[in-house]
């Protein structure tokens, strides 16, 4: 037996789906990583940097991210960059939100879709285990000869 909601649960999970796509088409520019903002001390004892108080050199904006295979990889960026970055950044953060809503909705629409019924295969055909078998003949030892292995 059917339920009669599910055609409006499925229409209603596909729309869903569509409006996130939707959604996914504007996110536009976006890069994952992030932007750390570093100060850092130049090793001249006659610097300000030297002082115990000074913070070092800096700002210096790096924007890092993890490479499969390659590890961390990044660059430094000039100040003019750093708000475009932030900005791609928080737009990564955007797709990658709408992309877990997507396969939440796919995973749900996956489920609500019904099973459609499956000709059966007519029995011997070969399509599964247990039909006819092909009889190879006996299986003959090779002509060479055998070699140890090497020491």
């Amino acid at each position: 037996m059917t339920d009669p909601h599910l055609g409006s649960r499925l229409e209603e999970l596909e729309e869903r789906r569509a409006r996130l796509y939707e959604e996914l088409a504007e996110v536009g520019d976006f890069r994952r990583g992030s932007v750390s903002e570093n100060y850092r001390r130049c090793g001249k004892a006659t610097c300000a940097c030297a002082g115990p108080d000074h913070p070092g050199h800096g700002p210096r904006f790096l924007w890092t991210r993890s490479v499969p295979g390659r590890g961390t990889r990044g660059r430094q960026l000039s100040g003019a960059e750093v708000g475009k970055v932030r900005g791609e950044l928080a737009g990564y953060d955007r797709f990658a939100a709408l992309s877990q809503r997507i396969v939440e909705v796919n995973e749900a629409i996956c489920e609500a879709r019904p099973v459609l019924p499956v000709a059966e295969s007519s029995p011997g055909s070969g399509d599964e285990k247990g039909g006819p078998a092909t009889n190879l003949g006996p299986i003959s030892p090779p002509d060479s000869k055998r070699r140890s292995p090497p020491k």
